[in-house]
């Protein structure tokens, strides 16, 4: 790949909300998990493990997401404007349309900092993203799962796992994905206050 090619890569990343129906080929999700598991992590734990929902798991899902809406509404309600509170709101009522939810968990131990653990994790779900532009999908992470996180272990089974039962199993985010339907302007980068150079 050309370096323009990588930053334009990076660039283009943006949230999708709205999706086709059509499924998304297993070996396709496939390539995009493997392509997460490339990522760094703290001692090379590898630690994320990963829970893919289609068909009608996913169906049964909208009901969870449309409980966790209720945790975060009052905030967007201050946040956003009215067309695009209510637009997210349809969002979480029905994931847009995507056919496919990865649900990301990181598994901690002793022989880890805790939030080293945790950001092994989102490297791989932003690895995830990344591949899902060069497959010509889009995706949408988000962090309403932990909303209802007892709820979402539960309905993934997660609940019944060794890790879990001694408290090593953590949920940390969902990732929606599928082919976009629409294609929204993504918000400006804000860099101002964001980078300090130290130098002698």
């Amino acid at each position: 790949m050309e370096k323009t090619e990588f930053y334009q890569l990076l660039e283009s990343r943006k949230s999708i909300r709205k999706y086709k129906t059509d499924e998304v080929p297993k070996e396709v999700i496939e390539r995009i998990l493997a392509a997460g598991m490339q990522a760094p992590s703290g001692k090379n734990r590898q630690n994320w493990r990963f829970f893919v929902v289609t068909g009608k798991k996913r169906d049964e899902y909208l009901a969870y997401s449309q409980k966790s809406w209720l945790g975060i509404k009052d905030i967007l309600a201050q946040r956003l404007k009215p067309s695009l509170y209510q637009f997210t709101e349809r969002f979480f009522f029905t994931l847009g349309d995507a056919p496919a939810i990865i649900f990301a968990y990181s598994h901690n131990d002793q022989e880890e900092r805790y939030h080293t653990s945790i950001g092994s994790v989102y490297m791989a779900v932003e690895n995830m993203n990344l591949a899902c532009l060069v497959e010509g999908l889009g995706s949408c992470t988000m962090g309403a799962p932990l909303e209802i996180q007892k709820e979402v272990d539960q309905f993934l089974g997660v609940d019944k796992l060794p890790e879990y039962q001694k408290g090593e199993l953590e949920l940390l985010c969902a990732m929606v994905l599928g082919y976009p339907d629409h294609n929204p302007p993504k918000a400006p980068r804000q860099l101002e206050g964001r980078v300090t150079w130290l130098h002698e």
